[in-house]
């Protein structure tokens, strides 16, 4: 049976139901499922292009490595991505000394993909992998809206949260 998760720009009131990707993903589909909600402060993507995204702590038990990997997400792919406190903790990345993670932590990045021609290089880095675990079945114009207002107003205030949903 399929399973659907709510995704929502908080205080842009902007929502949208993906269903998890259970069989091309499972083990990141079982460790988010069971870690459901989840969310934090929203940014809008620097390098991939027309991603928003939140970066939470480490959720799962252990890794789940890569599965159903990309680097050319395409508009409704939910993506996830694991970083280290040193992988994210450049200033390249908007990063004062007072907001730097910890080297030694793991952050996990749930970022969705509104719009085309996304690639995931990051200079820093080189490729970063995402693994898609869930697709946008219901409200990708409402999301894609949203996250361009993102873009062009600012991100300041809004959170980005993920939550079961019965669709």
């Amino acid at each position: 049976m399929p399973r659907y998760i709510e995704i929502e720009l908080e205080r842009r009131q902007a929502r949208c139901v993906a269903e998890l990707l259970d069989a091309q993903a499972p083990r990141t589909c079982a460790a988010l499922w069971d870690a459901l909600p989840q969310g934090g402060d929203a940014f809008h993507g620097k390098y991939a292009r027309n991603e928003i995204y939140t970066l939470v702590e480490d959720f799962a038990a252990a890794p789940p490595g890569r599965e159903n990997s990309t680097i050319t997400p395409i508009p409704g792919d939910v993506c996830a991505f694991w970083f280290t406190g040193q992988e994210l903790g450049s200033a390249s990345h908007g990063y004062s000394d007072d907001r730097r993670p910890a080297e030694d932590t793991s952050i996990v990045d749930l970022a969705l993909f509104y719009e085309r021609n996304n690639l995931l290089l990051n200079p820093d880095v080189g490729w970063v992998p995402g693994n898609v675990f869930a697709t946008i079945v219901d409200g990708l114009d409402a999301i894609a809206a949203a996250s361009a207002d993102l873009w062009l107003n600012g991100a300041a205030g809004e959170r980005l949260t993920l939550r079961r949903s019965e669709r």
